[in-house]
């Protein structure tokens, strides 16, 4: 898909001064907005690293999920717990890496009505190969030096806390 033509204007920007005037300040429609906009841009490009593995971005998180633990294997429950994502996602993304031979899935032996979806060595293969490529390219943040990156980070902590993505310490 070509890449569009850049505007002669930043639209945020245009649509925050014409949101101003009509409904008054409201810094946080152009933050929001810039966000999103910026949530497409880096899927877009990170999804595009990832293609040629037959992987989207969530499936290689998926699988980097399962090179963390420490058999290489988790519930499929936790999957969608640690990724917080709905269960009906991680059925979808694991059965496609299954179909994929990068994931195999088995009765969770702990759990008589669970399955456990575990990294195959193909799975881990590309998984590194994957990560290695996202990492060159600063999985899309380059414009970025590493302390921007962790302000980013540190800026964007405190709205995951109110969402309850997890217990702040």
């Amino acid at each position: 898909m070509p890449k569009p033509l850049s505007l002669p204007f930043d639209p945020i920007a245009r649509a925050e001064e014409l949101w101003q005037a009509r409904w008054g300040p409201a810094p946080a429609m152009s933050a929001i907005t810039s966000i999103m906009r910026a949530h497409q841009i880096l899927l877009a490009e990170v999804d595009a690293v990832v293609r040629p593995y037959g992987l989207t971005f969530a499936r290689y998180e998926a699988l980097v999920l399962l090179t963390f633990s420490k058999a290489g294997e988790l519930p499929m429950s936790k999957i969608g717990e640690r990724l917080m994502v709905h269960p009906t996602s991680v059925t979808n993304t694991v059965d496609r890496l299954v179909r994929s031979g990068l994931v195999i899935k088995r009765p969770n032996p702990n759990d008589g009505r669970g399955t456990l979806a575990a990294i195959t060595e193909e799975g881990r293969a590309v998984c590194d190969a994957a990560t290695r490529d996202l990492m060159a390219m600063e999985f899309g943040l380059s414009t970025y030096d590493a302390e921007e990156c962790r302000e980013i980070f540190a800026m964007l902590r405190p709205l995951r806390v109110a969402a309850q993505d997890f217990k702040e310490d």
